[in-house]
């Protein structure tokens, strides 16, 4: 524990938060938990687009060019300096444990050098104070008990989120997370890598109900998700429609050019498989929202979190908002869904008031869950 708590100020509290969990690399500066002075992300997306998906062992290369002069970035925009700052958070899990290391490693080194107390954040719960902070800037705080549907390329979880920011786990994946189904079926068909957005901005030029996929029918636990059979039935229909010829044009065409426009990806797909784009995620989509509004019920929710990567989905967005639920929803602002660090540092604001800091013992953890 670098610092006791009274000797850093509370009104005006300036929070650094670094995250490096999976492929981009991120510092921000956060005031007073909801007050973002800056916010600057290093994307990782060329290096990995190639591969079609997050190849570790560079990630954690990328982190160690990025992480200096992203810090030292998000400091200056901020107009600030280290003296001008309350406390360090990062992220410590879940994620890729050597570019967690990346980021911790370098949080540590800060701490101690600069006197400041060092808070280890979860990297789920920064998903969800990413609208926890904004609701509360805007003046229209979430109501508790929340629901928070955390949905993104390696997490999709449905989570009670109690007043004093108690959680307790409602469902899980238990095989693909939604956004990294996304991705797959977007390699499948041969489009390039991160395939969510693209599906996303081709999947209103078909028709939803074109292509009929059956909804998980989960045992046990019926909040709980699974997407690896709307995943299968995606590639049975691929092979019935032999659909080989498309899709090696698609595949020539991130060849000849390096990241392809929606329109380019427009005219390299026909009808039938925009139909299927948008048979496929408006069935996402309804896995999604049917088991939240399930959550929602049984634990009587004032408010709707949605965040996480997918949460920038647009069809998403418009999905959740005329499903009328009883309860506000809540999403992040697009720049705020993806991963970065002002939500960490937003995440971290409540343990610095509580004075819940983390000593130099503090490990990476792949796997660290937010509640049981």
């Amino acid at each position: 524990m670098p610092l006791e708590k009274d000797n850093r100020r509370l009104s005006g509290a300036r929070i650094l938060g670094i995250e490096s969990s999976c492929d981009e690399t991120a510092a921000a500066v956060v005031e007073d938990g909801t007050r973002i002075l800056s916010s600057v992300v290093a994307s990782q997306m060329e290096t990995h687009g190639q591969y079609g998906g997050v190849v570790p062992e560079l990630a954690s290369r990328e982190h160690l060019k990025a992480i200096v002069p992203v810090v030292r970035a998000a400091l200056a925009r901020a107009g600030t300096d280290y003296d001008g700052l309350s406390a360090i958070a990062v992220t410590y899990g879940p994620g890729l444990v050597g570019a967690l290391l990346v980021g911790l490693t370098y949080a540590k080194a800060l701490a101690l050098a600069r006197a400041l107390p060092l808070i280890g954040v979860n990297h789920i719960e920064g998903h969800i104070h990413a609208v926890i902070s904004q609701a509360r800037g805007s003046g229209e705080p979430v109501g508790y008990p929340a629901l928070a549907l955390v949905v993104s390329g390696g997490h999709t979880h449905l989570f009670e989120v109690r007043e004093g920011l108690r959680y307790r786990l409602l469902g899980r994946t238990r095989d693909d997370a939604a956004g990294e189904a996304f991705d797959k079926v977007a390699k499948l068909l041969g489009f390039s890598y991160p395939g969510g957005p693209i599906i996303d901005g081709l999947a209103p030029r078909g028709n939803p109900k074109a292509v009929r996929f059956t909804l998980a029918h989960m045992k046990g636990n019926a909040l709980d998700f699974s997407f690896s059979g709307l995943k299968t039935a995606v590639l049975r229909w691929v092979r019935q429609q032999g659909m080989e010829a498309e899709i090696e044009r698609r595949r020539e065409l991130q060849r000849s050019v390096p990241q392809p426009t929606l329109e380019q990806w427009m005219e390299a797909t026909p009808q039938a498989t925009l139909d299927l784009l948008a048979s496929f995620q408006h069935t996402v989509i309804q896995e999604l929202l049917l088991r939240a509004a399930a959550a929602a019920e049984e634990i009587e929710a004032r408010s709707l979190i949605v965040s996480g990567g997918v949460a920038s989905n647009a069809g998403l967005r418009a999905a959740a908002r005329a499903a009328q639920f009883p309860c506000p929803v809540h999403f992040p602002a697009p720049g705020l869904s993806t991963d970065n660090a002002a939500m960490i540092a937003a995440a971290a604001f409540p343990k610095f008031e509580r004075g819940d800091f983390a000593d130099f013992t503090l490990a990476a953890q792949a796997n660290l869950a937010l509640a049981e």
